[in-house]
């Protein structure tokens, strides 16, 4: 079969619907994916959606595929990734996600596990060439038949995990935008479960995300959080991405808490427990991380952008917590190690609930002067050739520090500046922080200076905070 190549990402797969994600391509999925979890002596696989539009249909193609290869299917119907992710460690060890994520309305794709580990990599561009040959093994005979579907409800078993799992100090009023998400359809009553009062924005999950898009990363999509924080009475508000998996936090006073701050105080408190821990993060970080990973007692170890690249990199080091910049945290002490919006919200509560003003407690936490994500839009195919180029130009002189991890990320002893390949979208992903105003001013101009030298026409908006 004919297939579009550049929706097979880094660590997913991803595309527009129907152009070149559509039913026929997630049936083939099926049938690959399937034929390689036997291989592996995986018989059952998990299968979950998002809210969008187009899942159900994709859904149920590739369940078709699955059951065609002789896979016993275990649909877990409209989820968050993370209670796909959830099946997949409690009634199974492999699974499959339908989910665009973050990206728009039109798009869709699918996370994958399988035997317990994320694929990403060759492994998936290994299911590509599988689909391309059509080289499945379609079930036959008594020796392995069809397999069948089964229907699990997964929602009471995740919600009694957590509320076992996480105990808060005191009774905490919060405010929650899901932005239409399937977020909407579970964390409210989990938040309820654990003792909040909890007042609701967007809950309703809409596929056609009328209100805002649900992507906390992005400072626009929070205005509406921030306005009920300052009508209310509430002490903090959190935001969740389309399918669940990421956190955005906001506190009273409307200061978005990105996510590497949020690593400082999850790394203190699982390092209080774990000493000496390894804490993994990715490239997009503040230079303050690190410093505050080890003066809590762990070890920090800065890595490639990546929901399976982290998660694959927590397992090798053996590591208790990782985050990534884009609000992926990844809890190994007390959890599955997945990424988990709602959880990573439940474990934030729990350590702020201890003290009177939870908002001072986030407010506490060094920061530095910073953009958010910045995106330039580039042609299908150009985002890595340019990296390429700019790591072959990039000449600092000492003190700057050079990582080539993931794209060109140079630190210097006031700051870091960061451009890289997005592995979902063709766009480069560019991050400046400086300690000061001015090192900030000073390292995105010359970031940018080096940019420009390759693509003279780089544009972005950008938004300091």
């Amino acid at each position: 079969m004919q297939v579009t190549a550049s929706i097979f990402k880094a660590y997913d797969i991803r595309g527009v619907v129907p152009s070149t994600i559509d039913e026929n391509l997630a049936e083939a999925l099926g049938k690959a994916f399937g034929t390689v979890a036997l291989s592996q002596g995986e018989t059952t696989v998990a299968v979950g959606r998002d809210g969008r539009l187009s899942g159900p249909a994709l859904s149920s193609a590739l369940m078709r595929g699955l059951v065609a290869v002789g896979i016993e299917v275990i649909d877990v119907g409209a989820v968050t990734t993370p209670m796909l992710y959830f099946a997949a460690s409690t009634l199974c060890r492999s699974g499959i996600q339908v989910t665009g994520s973050h990206n728009p309305k039109d798009y869709n794709g699918f996370k994958m596990v399988m035997a317990g580990r994320a694929i990403y990599g060759d492994d998936i561009q290994a299911l590509r060439q599988m689909m391309v040959a059509e080289s499945w093994q379609l079930a036959a005979g008594s020796e392995r038949p069809l397999g069948q579907v089964r229907q699990v409800d997964v929602t009471a078993a995740y919600q009694d995990r957590i509320v076992s799992d996480i105990k808060l100090a005191r009774p905490m009023k919060i405010v929650m935008d899901c932005g239409n998400g399937i977020a909407g359809a579970s964390a409210p009553a989990i938040f309820r479960a654990l003792g909040c009062e909890v007042t609701e924005l967007f809950s309703t999950v809409d596929g056609n995300f009328p209100n805002h898009h649900p992507d906390p990363s992005k400072p626009e999509n929070l205005r509406d959080l921030m306005a009920a924080l300052q009508t209310g009475d509430a002490e903090l508000g959190l935001a969740f991405d389309g399918d669940g998996d990421r956190l955005g936090i906001v506190t009273k006073g409307g200061e978005n808490i990105y996510p590497d701050r949020q690593m400082m105080l999850f790394a203190r408190d699982v390092l209080s427990r774990v000493p000496g821990g390894t804490i993994v993060f990715d490239v997009k970080c503040s230079q303050r991380l690190a410093p505050e990973i080890e003066a809590a007692g762990g070890k920090a170890l800065m890595y490639r952008t990546g929901h399976s690249l982290i998660k694959a990199r927590m397992r090798e080091v053996d590591s208790p917590l990782g985050g990534e910049m884009s609000g992926h945290i990844f809890f190994k002490e007390r959890w599955f190690g997945f990424d988990d919006g709602t959880y990573a919200g439940a474990r934030l509560l729990e350590i702020v609930s201890r003290a009177a003003d939870a908002s001072a407690v986030l407010n506490a936490l060094p920061s530095s002067f910073s953009t958010p994500e910045l995106n330039v839009a580039c042609a299908e195919g150009e985002p890595r050739r340019l990296v390429e180029r700019l790591v072959e130009l990039a000449s600092f002189d000492a003190p700057a520090v050079v990582s080539t991890i993931d794209g060109l990320r140079v630190d210097w002893p006031d700051g870091f500046g960061l451009i890289r390949s997005s592995n979902t979208t063709p766009v480069l992903v560019l991050r400046f922080e400086g300690q000061t105003a001015q090192a900030l001013q000073r390292i995105e101009a010359d970031m940018l200076a080096l940019l420009r030298s390759v693509k003279p026409d780089a544009s972005f908006a950008a938004a300091a905070h």
